[in-house]
């Protein structure tokens, strides 16, 4: 009878300590309250000890928890309804905290970010939930993290995750963006007509410089056409040939006037020396045509010309040689 109550004893004892006993894992910390009185040792992974019906142990997860946050519908700053979801990284600091100064903290972290989301799409404009998400997710971030700390909760990452339009919205932004990529193709078609009539405005200052230029530039067109296996051929006579034809046959009639300047200067010097007789003999006519009444041997002063004394001295001559 002795024998059977020893071992009731030790049985009892054994499960006393067994059910004191508990396993910590390496993500987990335990937080054990004595009588309702929270220990400031917080248990460690491994195996530790607990005085049962005295501690009590909860275990706190030290791993990063990813929380959704459900859709949100509001109204951003430029009167637009659209719906936002979003995703919650955090993880939990310091275990005593969490579990002493908030009832559930799981549940008050979804509860600020509900809030916070909604906040910040009244804050922002749809431009900027659609382009400019990093900025917003900082700001959510921000707005999540400030109550959390006091929680012992860590707030590691917070990203939107989608931005639900109605479907006319949809449609004015489609169109919107439709406009744009039509301006931009204008822009690039008329840069592009822009470059090329200047490098075919180039191209005219050459081939007007150079007029043979032109003729190739024509017999490569023909040679272009001509390679498509057409049965009439239209060759266009383009008027900057005739002026390249012309253009030559002066340059050849510039190039045969010097062979002909010889043969025609000796009755241009027979010409020129007829003309400066003339123009001698005028001179000695004007005073005979000014003085009428004067004698032809007197001249005005009284004196006689040489002309005339030189007749007079031939006609001497003459008359003495007669009558010898």
């Amino acid at each position: 009878m002795l024998i059977e109550l020893l071992i009731a004893i030790l049985a009892l004892g054994v499960l006393y300590v067994a059910a004191g006993v508990k396993v910590v894992k390496q993500y987990e910390r335990g937080v054990v309250f004595r009588f309702g009185r929270l220990q400031e040792l917080t248990r460690g992974p491994g195996l530790t000890m607990i005085v049962p019906a005295i501690d009590r142990m909860r275990k706190v997860n030290l791993q990063i928890i990813t929380m959704p946050v459900p859709a949100q519908e509001g109204i951003t700053r430029d009167n637009v309804t659209v719906r936002v979801d979003a995703v919650v990284y955090f993880r939990v600091e310091d275990p005593a905290r969490a579990i002493v100064n908030v009832e559930d903290y799981l549940f008050a972290v979804g509860q600020v970010a509900q809030t916070s989301l909604r906040s910040i799409i009244g804050k922002s404009d749809l431009d900027d939930l659609l382009s400019n998400r990093e900025r917003l997710n900082q700001g959510l971030e921000l707005m999540i993290d400030s109550p959390a700390l006091g929680w012992g909760v860590h707030i590691d990452r917070v990203e939107i995750k989608d931005v639900s339009l109605p479907e006319s919205m949809k449609r004015s932004i489609a169109r919107q963006a439709e406009a744009e990529r039509e301006r931009r193709s204008r822009v690039i078609s008329a840069d592009g007509e822009f470059q090329a009539s200047r490098k075919l405005a180039d191209a005219a200052h050459v081939m007007a410089d150079t007029p043979a230029a032109l003729q190739l530039r024509l017999l490569e067109t023909v040679v272009e056409v001509a390679a498509e296996k057409n049965s009439t051929l239209v060759l266009p006579f383009p008027v900057e040939l005739l002026q390249f034809v012309d253009t030559v046959k002066h340059a050849g009639a510039k190039s045969e006037a010097p062979k002909a300047e010889p043969a025609a200067a000796e009755p241009a010097a027979a010409e020129l020396a007829d003309a400066e007789r003339e123009a001698a003999e005028l001179p000695a006519a004007e005073p005979a045509a000014e003085l009428p009444r004067q004698r032809e041997g007197t001249a005005a002063d009284g004196r006689k010309p040489r002309d005339a004394e030189r007749s007079e001295s031939s006609e001497s001559g003459e008359s003495m040689l007669g009558i010898a």
